[in-house]
């Protein structure tokens, strides 16, 4: 099956950079700001937001790892940071790819029993195949691909790409 490069290293790394400013000009007003990446590589997306966050702003911020099951999403999610470590502060949930929604949508939800002072998402690829209403606040790119196409995210050091397969 052949790949077909959406984002080289050097646009994935303008695009984290590009997202870690527009969170910080939406999170401006906050002292902590917590990072939620979903496990694996959203998790991964979320560690170089988080370092290009640091670099930018005087924002404390806190990382936190998000297991989802994406086979049953259903089932409970769990997080590095207790509830209380991420109650009343402004929150990112973070993934590499937005294909259907529900990962997205169910990690969403899970943080919305806790109050938070802002909520928003942010992504990498959005891919407008969305089956739930969920939406990336920051989106490194939009793309319109067939239901047959796949979209991985591959994070290495100085080599990350996007592709289509």
């Amino acid at each position: 099956m052949s790949q077909n490069i959406i984002l080289n290293n050097q646009e994935i790394e303008h695009k984290i950079t590009r997202i870690a400013y527009q969170i910080y000009e939406t999170f401006v007003d906050e002292e902590v700001i917590v990072i939620a990446g979903i496990a694996k590589n959203g998790f991964v997306f979320a560690e170089k937001i988080a370092t290009a966050l640091e670099k930018i702003s005087t924002l404390k911020v806190s990382l936190c790892e998000v297991f989802i099951d994406k086979q049953n999403p259903t089932s409970p999610i769990t997080t590095s940071l207790t509830k209380e470590e991420y109650q009343n502060k402004g929150l990112v949930l973070v993934d590499d790819v937005l294909n259907s929604g529900t990962t997205l949508v169910y990690g969403v939800r899970h943080f919305l029993d806790v109050p938070l002072t802002k909520f928003k998402t942010a992504v990498l690829v959005d891919r407008n195949h969305k089956k739930y209403p969920v939406k990336a606040d920051f989106k490194g790119i939009s793309l319109s691909t067939s239901l047959l196409e796949h979209v991985q995210v591959t994070f290495e050091d100085n080599k990350s790409v996007a592709y289509l397969s």
